[in-house]
């Protein structure tokens, strides 16, 4: 008796180890679902209570309150008229204080917030991991998969650099790398949830759909003119270090995230308070009327300046959001706004000074005109259908 209860008991034992060992394996996937099935309600109870007008309230809630984080600016609002006065807050000069610190706390907040998150999920993804991945895809398919892995890397182009440097020496066809070395710096999911918090989500998710074809575009056309082949000749020659793959553990991802998140802000605070500067300027102190003789959309060099202004400027897509925003809210088209945040990012100076570096003039030449033409070639083509995000 005492045999069969021990059997059983050890049986018991080992279904509930199974068991555990099942939500174990399958923890992230459960989690993944949760969220999914998380979203779904929300969106089903709002659908109920109101139908699509449920729905639309609901997205306005998540963009404006949670991801804009207009309570924030409210109570700074508050804040200020009760510190300095209705008088002075009715000022362009209260306008552009409450503006900067509303936008540079905003920014901030969010980024650091997302790089952690992003971080986290990019220590799933080393160097050694990525380069397998992308060895398994060929043709167009390898090129979009070069460029969504361009969505959870570095936020800058000079970040990007190295790590196509990386890929070519790989062996990585010269498609999948420039695919990647221009979604980087232009799209990633931290850059996606700050414009959906500026701007919303048509123009958030028109951004991203955007960069990736511009990405995947410029990619198969470096690779299937040749061009892609004149890199320099100590990339190709450099010796390929093999690395073990490593597991970590979840403190070491967490570990991981938190430095990139203070690294990355380290590197981007400076251009973002000079963003939001600028922003607050061009919100509070440029009349619009002088905005939209230059910028404004039924002007035909409006994307042509914003795509050569934006070249010269160096910062990351945090950097000029706020300038986007603010020229966003004087009227100007949304086509000329891509433009210059794409240029900004894409096509800085000091990050062509260290691609000249990796690769001959000629390559250098062709993938700064197949950007440029896509660059305006978008702008254009938003302007024309600016009226579908007013």
């Amino acid at each position: 008796m005492e045999e069969n209860e021990k059997i059983l008991s050890k049986h018991n034992e080992i279904e509930n180890a199974s068991k555990q060992s099942w939500f174990k394996r399958h923890k992230k996937l459960l989690i993944f679902f949760g969220v999914l099935i998380g979203i779904g309600l929300a969106i089903g109870i709002a659908a109920i209570i109101d139908g699509v007008h449920g729905i639309e309230v609901l997205g306005s809630f998540i963009t404006d309150q949670i991801l804009g984080m207009q309570w924030l600016n409210t109570l700074l609002g508050m804040a200020f008229t009760g510190m300095f006065g209705a008088e002075f807050m009715a000022t362009r000069w209260g306008g552009a204080i409450q503006f900067f610190i509303y936008d540079t706390i905003k920014i901030i907040v969010l980024l650091c917030l997302l790089i952690f998150l992003i971080s986290y999920i990019q220590s799933y993804f080393p160097p050694e991991r990525t380069k397998k991945i992308l060895g398994k895809f060929h043709g167009i398919g390898a090129n979009a998969v070069g460029a969504l892995l361009g969505t959870v890397t570095p936020f800058c182009s000079c970040s990007s650099i190295p790590i196509f440097m990386g890929f070519t020496r790989a062996g990585i066809s010269s498609g999948v790398t420039f695919s990647f070395l221009i979604s980087s710096p232009l799209v990633d999911l931290g850059a996606f949830i700050l414009l959906v918090s500026v701007f919303g989500f048509p123009i958030a998710i028109s951004y991203v759909v955007v960069g990736l074809l511009l990405a995947i575009v410029g990619g198969t056309i470096i690779e299937k003119t040749g061009v892609g082949k004149n890199v320099r000749d100590f990339i190709l020659e450099g010796d390929i270090a093999e690395v073990d793959g490593v597991e970590l553990t979840r403190k070491d991802r967490l570990i991981y995230a938190k430095d990139q998140m203070l690294s990355t802000l380290k590197k981007v605070w400076i251009y973002i308070l000079i963003g939001v500067g600028i922003g607050a300027a061009i919100h509070n102190f440029i009349p619009t009327e002088w905005i939209q003789m230059v910028l404004g959309e039924d002007k035909w060099y409006s994307v042509l300046i914003a795509s050569i202004v934006g070249v010269p400027l160096y910062a990351d897509i945090f950097g000029t959001i706020p300038v986007a925003e603010a020229l966003f809210f004087k009227g100007v088209g949304v086509g000329t706004i891509l433009s210059f945040m794409m240029s900004v990012t894409a096509l800085s100076l000091p990050s062509m000074i260290m691609l000249a570096k990796a690769v001959k003039p000629k390559l250098l030449f062709w993938f700064i005109f197949i950007v440029v033409v896509g660059i305006i070639a978008i702008g254009y083509i938003f302007n024309a259908l600016n009226f579908l995000f007013i």
